[in-house]
């Protein structure tokens, strides 16, 4: 069961049903979505998405999947999963464009981080992320994480390989 986490400014918590008109809106935001998986889905394949996270990823506990709330508004989407890319596990995150620009990217980011670290027992934590989105370099080099590898898409743009490793410091 995907537990509530809670940050200075923010609540991850479980995603409820009457999530999913914010839900599309977030992926449907090419702001957004442009950095997400494949990029940019049709709304109705966004819809499927958030209809899969109660009857695959919910209902067999797969992964922790998050809606990002800011006073009680549905302000950004979370995961930390097993990756295909690496052996281990990768956070996700995004958030909607009126949420740029305040640290909650930050927070979200680290909160998931310590989630993997404190309560999955990970000694790692690995995040991938599209060369050209300076921002999410920027946010998770600052929190940490470094540079393991590139991967060459099929389509000729780079994706970003990055661990967080668990430090002495940490619990």
């Amino acid at each position: 069961m995907t537990p509530t986490l809670r940050t200075e400014r923010l609540l991850l918590e479980p995603y409820v049903s009457e999530d999913e008109e914010d839900f599309v809106a977030l992926f449907q935001d090419t702001r957004v979505s442009r950095w997400m998986g494949d990029g940019p889905a049709s709304e109705a394949a966004d819809r499927a998405l958030f209809g899969r996270i109660f009857t695959k990823v919910y209902a067999r506990e797969l992964f922790d999947v998050w809606a990002v709330r800011r006073d009680g508004l549905l302000v950004g989407h979370a995961e930390i999963k097993p990756t295909d890319v690496v052996a281990g596990h990768e956070i996700i995150y995004a958030l909607a464009p009126a949420a740029w620009g305040f640290g909650l990217g930050t927070e979200v980011a680290e909160a998931i981080v310590a989630h993997g670290f404190d309560t999955l027992g990970l000694t790692e934590v690995y995040a991938t992320v599209a060369a050209p989105n300076k921002a999410s370099l920027a946010l998770l080099d600052g929190i940490g994480f470094e540079h393991v590898r590139d991967i060459t898409e099929d389509d000729g743009s780079t994706i970003r390989v990055l661990v967080r490793h668990l430090t002495a410091s940490e619990p």
